[in-house]
């Protein structure tokens, strides 16, 4: 079945084009087994339909967290080197949220997050907690962490199809002009300047965590990233595309729409100094699974929870197997996206904009044929695609051969109400499709080995750093405490990183027990 009021033909034809949509709809293809994945969407919708509850039953607890994702792990996590435990209620089955993994016999392998900058000396947090996952194999005598090399992306990390074949790297240098390269070595250079910049205190305007950013650049957040390019004269269509994607692969936007302070983010935040390459990218199989499994591994989580209230008084009132229940606490953490928060505490903020994302894990029990003999990547991007490509699974173990699981990423960079009203009721075939069509671009053969396909669509993936939107008083009023509600979340940040959401996490927890 597809979409409501929509063919699968057209259904292939919205998310991948005209040409694609042409080779669709064929008797004789084959459509592999598979499934949708539960996002927590369904129960999503009964918290915000839900009619006023009275608990007839009361417990009482030191501190509760709403939302078992990242920002509500990691404040869970510093709270216990605190000595304090707290209770955490999550409304999905499983929690980590878009940081979550699944695993198989062949492989773990990642629901969305998959990767984190190695941490600077300053983030000593970020590296205990990697400490304690056996993830530092040494340090610098500057401070600076060495990384195990086992967790640090192997090479090739990533590659781009174009044109009937893979070039390793992102930016397309094969054809490039003079004039392309002489854009790209003017972007670098800009890149560098923020990288060299320092205030009095010797901060850096674009750092992870963003709260260790200074506001020398705040202006930029006036404009887009588009426009920023356009007055610096690039408007090399390869340094172009390289932006676009940058912004719709971390923030599902385009450069156009996108704050310039934000596009510049994502490039100068990952640049230790001018000049210097960008900083380790760590991994795991099943990505950013890892980390939230070890952060969850001595939590108190309890799943499935629907929670309905949380007053400035630390009442929380949720339904818990069905039942209405109320937990009488001394500090609550509100660990959820910020427009959940609102309508939890009845906050009158304006909480921004949340783009869509649908992310498929492709079960296969052997390689395609790779053209021209193209060494796998970690990341394999299709220039020509909507899609942003798919990560292999096994590419960090170095296993070249055999079964494997590919995860596909599909961004939505438009509306994102729009998109979710025009994909509501697509089912697992129409998915599988627009899936398969994509691949094989680049893996003619590819259907017939994939033994399944698992497809997760994610109505609210993450916050969007629209123009305007990174500073001014709203982020401020978002991370503020309402009595003794406190609330941490990446988008308190306005970007959807690991890094800020753990460290809103931390912060959360510094609030409660100061």
């Amino acid at each position: 079945m597809a979409a409501v009021g929509i063919t699968r033909r057209a259904f292939v034809e919205l998310l991948l084009g005209g040409a694609a949509a042409a080779a669709c709809g064929s008797s004789a293809k084959r459509t592999p087994p598979g499934t949708l994945v539960s996002t927590g969407m369904v129960r999503g919708h009964q918290m915000r339909d839900a009619k006023a509850v009275v608990p007839a039953r009361w417990e009482t607890a030191d501190v509760v967290i709403v939302g078992g994702g990242v920002a509500g792990l990691g404040a869970a996590w510093a709270l216990r080197k605190r000595g304090v435990t707290a209770r955490i209620l999550e409304l999905d089955d499983v929690a980590g949220g878009t940081a979550r993994g699944g695993a198989t016999s062949v492989t773990s392998y990642p629901w969305g997050a998959h990767y984190i900058v190695a941490p600077q000396r300053e983030q000593t947090e970020l590296i205990a907690l990697l400490g304690e996952m056996g993830a530092i194999e040494s340090t610098a005598a500057d401070g600076t962490p060495v990384i195990d090399e086992a967790l640090r992306c192997r090479e090739p990390e990533e590659r781009v199809y174009y044109r009937g074949r893979w070039y390793e790297g992102l930016y397309l240098d094969a054809g490039a002009s003079a004039d392309d390269r002489a854009q790209l070595a003017v972007f670098r250079a800009a890149i560098d300047g923020f990288a060299a910049m320092r205030d009095a205190d010797g901060k850096r305007p674009f750092a992870i965590p963003r709260s260790s950013s200074s506001l020398a650049a705040a202006e930029l957040d006036k404009q887009s990233f588009a426009a920023w390019l356009d007055g610096h004269g690039l408007t090399s269509e390869r340094l172009r595309w390289l932006c676009d994607y940058a912004c719709r692969d971390d923030y599902d936007l385009l450069a156009k729409d996108t704050s310039a302070w934000a596009g510049l983010f994502y490039f100068a935040a990952r640049e230790r100094a001018p000049g210097a390459a960008a900083q380790t990218v760590l991994t795991w199989p099943n990505g950013n699974g890892a980390l939230v499994a070890h952060l969850a591994k001595d939590a108190q989580i309890e799943t499935g929870v629907v929670v309905l209230s949380v007053s400035a008084e630390g009442e929380v009132v949720c339904l818990k197997d069905g039942a209405p229940l109320g937990i009488r606490a001394n500090k609550v953490i509100v660990a959820t996206p910020s427009f959940v928060a609102s309508r939890l505490t009845g906050r009158q903020v304006n909480h921004g904009d949340y783009g869509a994302w649908a992310v498929a894990n492709v079960h296969l029990r052997e390689r395609p044929s790779e053209l021209h003999r193209s060494p796998m990547a970690w990341d394999n991007v299709f220039r020509d695609s909507p899609s942003l490509g798919f990560v292999s699974a096994t590419h960090q173990r170095g296993r070249e051969r055999g079964p494997t699981v590919w995860t596909w990423y599909y961004p939505f960079p438009g509306d994102g109400l729009a998109a979710r009203k025009q994909l509501a009721g697509a089912g697992y075939g129409d998915w599988a499709e627009v899936i398969l069509l994509d691949l094989e671009r680049a893996y003619p053969d590819v259907r017939e080995l994939v033994d399944r396909i698992e497809v997760a669509f994610w109505g609210h993936g993450m916050v969007r750093p629209r123009v305007g939107s990174m500073f001014g008083e709203t982020l401020a009023q978002l991370r503020a405490p309402i009595g003794r509600a406190h609330f941490a979340h990446t988008d308190l940040s306005g970007i959807a990183l690991f890094e800020e959401a753990f460290d809103h996490g931390l912060r959360a927890a510094r609030e409660v027990v100061a």
